[in-house]
């Protein structure tokens, strides 16, 4: 495997003078990331795929061990203050159990049947999106969660770093970044884990965007949970509705500090009229303001 083998330009990596070594690191990190170009339109179509199976119930699925798995969490534990993506529709599928993000889990990446059964446990089904990654691409585990999850009727996602991978080629979306040897030999967690971070980054980002949980630019989804992100939400309700700060303000207490039905209050509707046109539009801001000028008119 690439991201195995010994790159014989560090073999002297230790005695190097460390500003040299990190600059080599650096050099390596902005590779990596560079090296995801190539497989934009694969993580735009996995985005565009998830968007419309996740619909109003489906479930975001992250499944991984190791770095790769921890990795993986870390994408997923954001979209809820990010984009309030409900908590109850993410789900970690961690090899070893979540005890394994922070301790080693000896001999859980090999264990098929515990994926298969944690598969079938959370009754994975077809309105499930699920996202295996492994830099090898062969982990037994996340191979398997993902053959089984596909059996089930998910959509199936497979994030690798080495070419003709078995996870790849098990998912129905396979994303594939070669990232190559590493700096320090098998250190995945460098310019593989960068790679794995970066594309989760844009796949997840990008299904939020398809549906309609970012508007103009701004994360109207956003949970306002300190005076650092009310203010930032009041900002929000003040640039779309076109309004003062204090009456965004007022809009936004209105609405229970939400952002989207906060914009509408602020552009005259009540607070279950401007539920009511969310509700409409399928929590779409765009298609909620459009209709509510065009009733009001």
């Amino acid at each position: 495997m690439n991201t195995e083998i010994i790159d014989p330009r560090y073999i002297d990596l230790a005695s190097w003078p460390t500003e040299i070594a990190v600059e080599a690191m650096l050099e390596g990190q902005l590779a990596a990331v560079a090296a995801i170009k190539a497989q934009i339109p694969a993580i735009a179509g996995a985005a565009d795929a998830a968007a419309v199976r996740l619909g109003e119930t489906g479930r975001l699925v992250y499944v991984g061990a190791g770095t790769s798995g921890r990795v993986a969490v870390q994408d997923g534990v954001e979209l809820y203050p990010t984009y309030s993506w409900p908590r109850e529709r993410v789900l970690f599928l961690m090899a070893g159990g979540l005890a394994a993000l922070t301790e080693s889990a000896e001999g859980a990446e090999d264990d098929e049947a515990a994926a298969r059964h944690a598969v079938a446990e959370a009754r994975i089904g077809a309105s499930d999106v699920v996202i295996g990654v492994a830099a090898s691409g062969r982990t037994p585990y996340t191979v398997a969660a993902i053959v089984a999850a596909r059996t089930a009727g998910a959509l199936t996602v497979g994030l690798a770093n080495n070419p003709d991978s078995p996870l790849a080629g098990a998912a129905e979306h396979g994303i594939t970044v070669r990232t190559g040897a590493e700096i320090v030999a098998g250190s995945t967690r460098m310019k593989a884990g960068t790679a794995q971070k970066a594309v989760l980054n844009m796949l997840s980002t990008a299904t939020m965007l398809r549906l309609g949980r970012v508007h103009r630019g701004l994360m109207v989804n956003m949970r306002v949970s300190n005076e650092k992100l009310l203010h930032r939400g009041r900002e929000m309700v003040r640039d779309i509705a076109g309004v003062d700060m204090a009456a965004a303000a007022d809009a936004l207490d209105a609405a229970g500090r939400e952002i989207k039905p906060a914009v509408l209050i602020a552009l005259g509707a009540t607070e279950v009229q401007a539920r009511q046109a969310l509700a409409q539009a399928g929590g779409d801001l765009s298609r909620a303001i459009t209709a509510w000028r065009a009733a009001d008119a």
